[in-house]
This record gives C-alpha cells, sequence and structure tokens, in this order.
C-alpha cells in the first residue's frame, strides 16, 4: 500500500504493517462477535435484505409457538369438562338405576322414599360437579361457548361450546329444561313421596337426558381430536419456520472458527511484520556507528 520505503523519518513499512494488522484484528472481533453471539447477522449492516427476512420469520415462529401453547390451554379445558360431563354421566345412570327399582310395584311407599332420597342426592351432586368444574376462575359449564386464538393470524380462532349440565338440565325442574321433560310430575319436587308412576315415566325422560349428555361429551372428543390435528400442523410449522430463519441469521460455527484459525494465523504474523518493520531504521542508524 505504501510501498517498500524506508526512510528515518517515516517508516512507511511499519505503517503498513500496522494498517494490515488493524484489518485483522477488525476482521477477528467481527467473527468473534458471530461466534460469541451465534448469529451470522447481528445488525441490518451485516445484510439488510436477511436481517428484515430473519426478523419477520422470528415474529412468525414467535406467534405459532404461542398458538402452540394456547391449543394446549384449549386441551387442557376439555379434558376438565369432559371429566365434569363423565362425572355426571355417572350419576345420571345410578338415577336411571334407582328410579327403574323406584317403578317396581312391589315396594312399599316407605322403600320408594327412600330411593327418591338417594335420587335427590345424587341430582345434587350433579349441580356440585357443575359449579366445581373451573378453570382459571371460569365455571365451564356456564360460560357457554370460549374461544382460543390457535393460530398467529387473527382469525385463526377456535370456538367450543359447552352445555350447561344441571339438576334441572337433567329434568329435575318442575319445568321442561333444554328440551327435556321434568322427572317427576310433583310440582314440589318432593322426591320422598315420588310413586311409581312418576319413576317410570322419569326413566323415559332420563334416558332422553342421557342422550343429550352423551352427545355433549361426543363434541367435547370432537374439538380434541380436531385441537391434536391443529396441534400437530402448528408443531410443523414452528420447526419449519425456526429452520428457516437458522439457515438465514445463524453462524455456521465450524466456518467461523475455521476463520478466526486463519486470522490468528495473520494475527501473528502481522505483529511480527509490524516489529520488524520498525527495527528497520534503527538499522539503518547502526550503519553511521
Amino acid at each position: 500500500m505504501f510501498g517498500n520505503i524506508t526512510t528515518i523519518n517515516s517508516n512507511f513499512s511499519a505503517m503498513e504493517a500496522l494498517y494490515n494488522l488493524k484489518k485483522t484484528n477488525g476482521k477477528m472481533s467481527f467473527h468473534q462477535t458471530r461466534l460469541s453471539t451465534g448469529k451470522r447477522i447481528n445488525s441490518a449492516e451485516d445484510d439488510a435484505a436477511g436481517y428484515h427476512i430473519a426478523k419477520h420469520l422470528e415474529s412468525r415462529r414467535r406467534g405459532l409457538s404461542q398458538a402452540l401453547d394456547n391449543v394446549s390451554t384449549a386441551k387442557n379445558i376439555l379434558n376438565i369438562a369432559e371429566g365434569g360431563y363423565q362425572a355426571q354421566m355417572t350419576i345420571m345412570q345410578q338415577i336411571k338405576e334407582n328410579l327403574t327399582q323406584a317403578a317396581d310395584g312391589s315396594l312399599s311407599s316407605a322403600q320408594r322414599g327412600a330411593i327418591g332420597d338417594r335420587i335427590e342426592s345424587l341430582l345434587a351432586e350433579i349441580d356440585e360437579i357443575s359449579e366445581q368444574t373451573k378453570y382459571n376462575g371460569y365455571t365451564l359449564f356456564s360460560e357457554g361457548t370460549m374461544t382460543f386464538q390457535v393460530g398467529e393470524e387473527s382469525s385463526d380462532q377456535f370456538t367450543v361450546t359447552f352445555d350447561a349440565s344441571t339438576s334441572g338440565a337433567v329434568g329435575e325442574s318442575d319445568t321442561d329444561v333444554n328440551g327435556i321433560p321434568a322427572l317427576s310430575t310433583d310440582t314440589t319436587d318432593d322426591w320422598a313421596n315420588i310413586t311409581a308412576s312418576d319413576a317410570s315415566a322419569g326413566i323415559d325422560r332420563l334416558e332422553t337426558a342421557i342422550d343429550s349428555l352423551a352427545a355433549t361429551i361426543q363434541r367435547m372428543g370432537d374439538y380434541q381430536s380436531r385441537l391434536t390435528s391443529k396441534e400437530e400442523s402448528l408443531s410443523t410449522a414452528v420447526s419449519n419456520t425456526e429452520a428457516s430463519r437458522s439457515r438465514i441469521e445463524d453462524a455456521d460455527f465450524a466456518e467461523e472458527q475455521m476463520n478466526m484459525v486463519k486470522l490468528q494465523i495473520l494475527q501473528q504474523t502481522g505483529v511480527s511484520a509490524f516489529t520488524q518493520a520498525n527495527a528497520a531504521p534503527q538499522m539503518v542508524l547502526s550503519l553511521f556507528r
């Protein structure tokens, strides 16, 4: 750069050696930054177009990852809801057994009354399950619908519907609830005084309630199946998006290590050349001794 010139006042060889040494040190710092951050692109200056694409992909990956977490939350909520409905189904089947027993004409009024008391307790358990089936403070069977964000776009939403499932919904009240006739024709809902005819009529009505609840449980299963498919597609999208970002933004460690070794050799050579160039004027002065 400065030519092969050596004078006493200006040591151009040393200046050139120093210039090359600074360039080498600058390149070493550049590659050390890549190694320390693990990224090929650390600022827009490194690769403006690559930086823009990488940040877009990073934003998309983060959105997809959160959507994946939302899907997991939705599945947990549906598991809780299905568990509540299943528990109520077990109780309703017990109630049907008791109604079938109470419809038998061979029982006395006292025996039938004891069965009625048991049915009333079971109906109270249905209400208890309905009140205690919660997630994050929400009583699920009272929410009606719940919408989950299952994608990075605002339109990527998944709505589930929870049916109210209380003792009234299975027919305990005096009037029809959700299209299900009341179990008892007794307007006082006095289960201790249930008659054989009340119990007989209640069997068919309870069967309607059981079918309705079974359909609700089936819908919970359908929701979970769809969410499982969504979970798989999101997981694949997250992996592919991250791989694309990595190819653009991340550093190749093997290549960076190779560059560092090369630059370390150049640095050592540069230091040696600079030392020798600085010694040249002293050699010229020795001629005058």
